[in-house]
């Protein structure tokens, strides 16, 4: 935070207010096409090379729905607990936005097709917190804009906007808490692990990548203070369009600061929308925030009511996966790692990577090794996130198999695996070029072992009168000495039998 916005202190915020969120999280669906029309849903593409009549808002363009889309809404609804709605309606939300072709977005507004659930998140001391789900329904999204002249393409201090309709029309499901209350100091914590538990689910369901930072995940943070010991909720204000963990988590921080600032002082709070920026973890008033009068909602007179048979609704739930939660208990119970060892590898982003090796061969303690320890210091040197390393399970797994069979020392495997992350070719590659491979040559071993010995005397009287940690010297100079390609089994039993002649 920079020191010229006028702040409430942290502790001094929860010493006078309680604060209330309500999150709302936009997950666009990975399916080829869009929610109403036959045009491409895949990300990207020339601006506006990926729409039709339906997505532009032609007169006379009739939607169609994407009944892919309404079966992966399903899925989620099921997921998060929820019941779900055996007939629901879509309804025409009138808006005007640049973004929006209609003039109004096709959504669901009194009759949504999944309420009234619950979704149980893990905080960072493992204490768990269940988050109320008031409703997910679908919609459609809407088109992009690209600000020019404002810093990273936002709003602020732009000078004009560009329209890309390509994602207009996209399937959209929006998931939407009941007020959450009670978290005090936790609230921006909560906020993010729950955010961070919803991407991890829909990505476990197959239905999206949730790429935030590409948009297929968008997180809306509503926030109100209310005075410590009261209960009718404060004035809200929803930050739109957050895209990443670490900014749901700034955002409410910023907000609950701010508000209680502008209380204290004798002010009030507008109901509006505000503009994260990335830049210093702030937020800016954008628009007054509307009432759902104001988006005269009606039923779409041009789609039918969507009919979720129980039998079509229990056939979806037997395709559900293990959920995210369910299959890491499974793990760590087979694994035999600890509560704080498995949120250390989950915060690193190593369990899919971990598993993946799994699956290519490696054993469980050795696919965390790598990842944990090596790997994840070799991605913060390079400053990207591990996944973004250029190394592949499959390559750490070969790994382990060639130090498994005795080709590679642990010293040399490193080396190896430097040069796969140097983009030195593949591990075979980078082994032959860099002439890693352990020493088979018995007898050069063999000599190396004994110039060792000749060389220190005293620690050979050591070997021989019972110190056998002292080895570990002769083991070192012969290593030294064969540029660590010596079999260190092999050293080891010449020593041992070389001592006690």
């Amino acid at each position: 935070m920079t020191a010229s916005y006028d702040l409430m202190d942290y502790d001094e915020v929860l010493e006078r207010f309680d604060p209330v969120m309500g999150l709302e999280v936009h997950v666009e669906l990975a399916t080829e096409t869009k929610m109403f029309s036959a045009s491409s849903a895949e990300f990207g593409g020339e601006p506006n090379s990926h729409v039709d009549p339906v997505s532009l808002g032609l007169p006379g363009a009739l939607p169609v729905v994407n009944a892919k889309g309404v079966e992966w809404a399903i899925k989620i609804g099921l997921a998060l607990n929820c019941k779900i709605a055996e007939s629901s309606r879509f309804a025409r939300k009138n808006y005007f936005y640049p973004d929006q072709p209609k003039n109004y977005q096709i959504s669901q507004y009194d009759e949504p097709i999944a309420y009234d659930g619950y979704l149980d998140v893990v905080l960072d001391d493992g204490e768990t917190w269940r988050v109320e789900i008031e409703r997910a329904h679908m919609e459609e999204d809407t088109g992009k804009l690209t600000h020019l002249g404002g810093a990273d393409g936002r709003l602020q201090g732009a000078t004009s906007s560009l329209v890309d309709c390509n994602r207009a029309g996209v399937p959209l499901i929006e998931i939407v808490t009941k007020p959450i209350e009670g978290a005090g100091a936790r609230a921006p914590e909560v906020a993010r692990c729950y955010v961070a538990a919803l991407r991890e689910l829909v990505k476990a369901l197959g239905v999206s990548d949730a790429r935030m930072d590409q948009g297929s995940m968008r997180v809306d943070s509503n926030l109100s203070l209310r005075p410590v010991g009261t209960e009718e909720f404060g004035t809200r204000t929803e930050t739109k369009n957050i895209n990443s963990l670490r900014s749901v988590e700034q955002a409410v921080r910023f907000e609950m600061q701010r508000q209680a600032r502008v209380i204290t002082d004798g002010g009030s709070i507008r109901q509006e929308t505000r503009h994260y920026q990335e830049t210093d973890g702030s937020t800016t008033a954008g628009r007054i925030k509307e009432t759902a009068e104001d988006y005269r909602y009606f039923n779409d007179p041009d789609l039918p009511p969507v009919i979720a048979p129980k039998a079509w609704v229990e056939e979806i739930r037997v395709t559900l996966p293990e959920l995210p939660w369910v299959r890491k208990a499974r793990l760590q119970q087979e694994w035999g790692v600890s509560d704080e060892a498995m949120r250390d590898l989950v915060n690193a982003g190593a369990l899919e990577l971990i598993i993946a090796t799994i699956e290519q061969g490696a054993s469980s303690a050795e696919a965390r090794s790598w990842w944990v320890a090596y790997l994840t210091q070799k991605a913060n040197e390079r400053d990207v996130a591990l996944a973004d390393l250029s190394i592949t399970p499959a390559q750490v797994a070969e790994v382990c198999q060639l130090v498994k069979e005795g080709k590679l020392t642990n010293k040399l495997a490193r080396q190896a695996v430097d040069g796969v992350l140097d983009g030195e070719g593949t591990v075979s590659e980078v082994v032959a070029a860099r002439g890693l491979e352990v020493v088979r040559d018995d007898g050069a071993i063999e000599q190396a072992v004994d110039e060792a010995l000749a060389a220190n005397p005293d620690i050979v009287a050591k070997i021989q009168g019972g110190n056998n940690k002292a080895a570990g010297a002769i083991v070192g100079a012969v290593m030294k000495a064969t540029r660590g390609k010596a079999d260190p089994a092999l050293v080891n039993k010449l020593i041992a039998e070389k001592c006690a002649q």
